[in-house]
């Protein structure tokens, strides 16, 4: 089952989020956080597949906050669009929403956990870091979470980078692995977007075996 539903943020924002999986009371909760292309058939996709999974899965429309209903494909043109929609978001008011997402799954019970793609691998480490009430984080190729990095998680955390990235250099991502030993961190043969199938560097390979780890890691955590 999925349908849209509205939240509201703590700042008053109304928005509107993406949510599948069956109305099982024991499935964990799981926030997915989008990329810079709204949450577009692909994000969809990406939540359909965790609550395929068994997971009671939501996607919050972050560009909600600038216009409702923006979804942006991945060519150039989009992904200039998608930057600038996101540097008009302030970190602060995306968290705002996520944590309206979160929120909404702890009230029916759930542990919940997050996952995010490109700024949203970001906002799931700053979730991590900066929200109370989850359990589990994964980042998916978070541009910001070197930047970020002198910040101390507050639950499990794992990423994943591509060794081929263009926007996030090997150097921040060890600068990050040095600020966290015990963090687990994978590096796969590809570049920047590897896990998304709508994308030019798709890399089939390592999707799936950041999929398998994924989903270890939040089956282990969210149990």
């Amino acid at each position: 089952m999925s349908e849209t539903v509205q939240l509201r943020a703590a700042d008053g924002h109304s928005f509107n989020a993406y949510r599948a999986g069956a109305d099982d009371a024991a499935a964990p909760g799981l926030v997915v956080i989008q990329e810079i292309f709204g949450v577009n058939g692909h994000i969809r996709s990406v939540a359909d597949r965790f609550a395929a999974q068994g997971f009671a899965a939501v996607a919050p429309a972050l560009f909600d906050r600038i216009e409702p209903g923006i979804e942006l494909g991945y060519g150039e043109a989009d992904i200039a669009r998608g930057r600038e929609l996101k540097d008009v978001v302030a970190t602060e008011d995306a968290l705002a929403d996520v944590a309206a997402a979160v929120t909404l799954l702890a009230d029916e019970g759930r542990k919940v956990g997050v996952v995010g793609y490109c700024w949203g691998g970001s906002l799931a480490w700053a979730t991590a870091t900066r929200l109370d009430g989850v359990s589990a984080a994964v980042s998916y190729y978070g541009g910001h979470v070197p930047e970020w990095a002198g910040e101390t998680p507050r639950c499990p955390v794992v990423l994943h980078f591509g060794a081929e990235d263009h926007a996030i250099p090997m150097e921040g991502v060890e600068a990050v692995g040095r600020a966290h030993p015990d963090l687990p961190i994978h590096i796969y043969p590809a570049g920047h977007g590897f896990s998304c199938d709508a994308r030019g560097s798709y890399h089939a390979e390592s999707a799936a075996l950041a999929l398998e780890r994924t989903l270890a890691f939040l089956n282990e955590n969210l149990a």
